[in-house]
């Protein structure tokens, strides 16, 4: 017999980890949205963020917190490179084929995979803070005080990235080459360079993502592959292209998630994600906003 107060709970925990749900999707989306790609390698990405996290609170007792807004910078420049590198040589080639960028970049996420391997080896890897174990007593309710500060953290990056994105002339440039590309560049937008920006924040946003992961989780080398399938749930759940719809699509996926633990082993959890994808490519390719103006219509 479940009680009032244990779906409540079950509620909030779902709330607080849809936020960071959200921040690790972000870049995914706006990455699909600028140039059509799907970005494999994030998951190697995600992975190497909480490592390099690890890193920090060895090398110099950095917070995993302050580690993972330090990530920002090297990793926006490491997805600016790979950009300019690898992926602008194969989406801008005329013979260049969907899947010549989904095999690409699958294969970088094998190389920073077994890069990883060689240098931190197979065993699960963890931080402990001060705060690990803690909770917070509000309404009745005991919080984790990890979950409490990783949702704040992700609620101000968000808050971050839509300012960005609405009030700046690069946002507003990003969301007009997601509305149209050749529209852009015909009033005079750099594509190129936007698509370049575009990869670059969304590595810095998985390599953030990694970071305030480790909060949370255990880590190993294979660690970002679960979190990319959620990733890929929640940005069809949101609408593909739809940035806002990301947000959604998180708080979809955490609560589905979280209740159904209350019906199955907590070892099945991933299945729900993966259910909810293949539902979601059927019933709603289009996303949430998509099936809900079928509705009203």
């Amino acid at each position: 017999m479940f009680t009032t107060q244990n779906l409540v709970s079950v509620a909030i925990a779902a709330l607080l980890t849809a936020g960071l749900y959200a921040v690790m999707s972000y870049g995914l989306a706006i990455i699909y949205g600028v140039m059509k790609v799907i970005n494999v390698s994030n998951a190697g990405f995600l992975m190497l963020g909480a490592f390099m996290t690890l890193m920090y609170s060895q090398w110099w007792h950095l917070d995993p917190v302050a580690g993972a807004v330090l990530n920002l910078l090297p990793f926006f420049g490491a997805g600016w490179l790979v950009y300019k590198l690898l992926v602008r040589r194969v989406v801008n080639s005329r013979s260049a084929r969907p899947i010549a960028s989904l095999l690409l970049l699958f294969a970088l996420w094998l190389v920073i995979q077994n890069v990883a391997l060689a240098i931190w080896g197979s065993e699960d890897q963890s931080i402990i803070t001060a705060y690990t174990y803690k909770s917070l007593i509000v309404g009745g309710f005991r919080l984790p005080l990890t979950r409490l500060i990783v949702f704040a953290v992700a609620l101000l990056a968000l808050s971050l990235l839509h300012f960005v994105l609405g009030h700046t002339y690069i946002g507003k440039a990003l969301r007009a080459t997601v509305q149209d590309p050749q529209a852009a560049l015909l009033v005079g937008i750099d594509t190129e360079r936007i698509s370049a920006l575009a990869f670059g924040l969304g590595t810095a946003l998985a390599g953030f993502a990694g970071g305030l992961l480790t909060l949370l989780f255990s880590f190993t080398p294979d660690f970002g592959g679960p979190f990319q399938l959620k990733s890929f749930t929640i940005i069809v759940l949101g609408g593909l292209e739809n940035f806002a719809g990301v947000t959604v699509g998180a708080a979809i996926l955490a609560l589905a998630e979280s209740f159904a633990v209350l019906f199955m082993r907590a070892s099945l959890q991933n299945v729900i994600a993966y259910g909810l994808l293949v539902v979601a490519l059927i019933v709603m390719p289009g996303g949430v906003a998509q099936l809900w103006s079928r509705i009203r219509s």
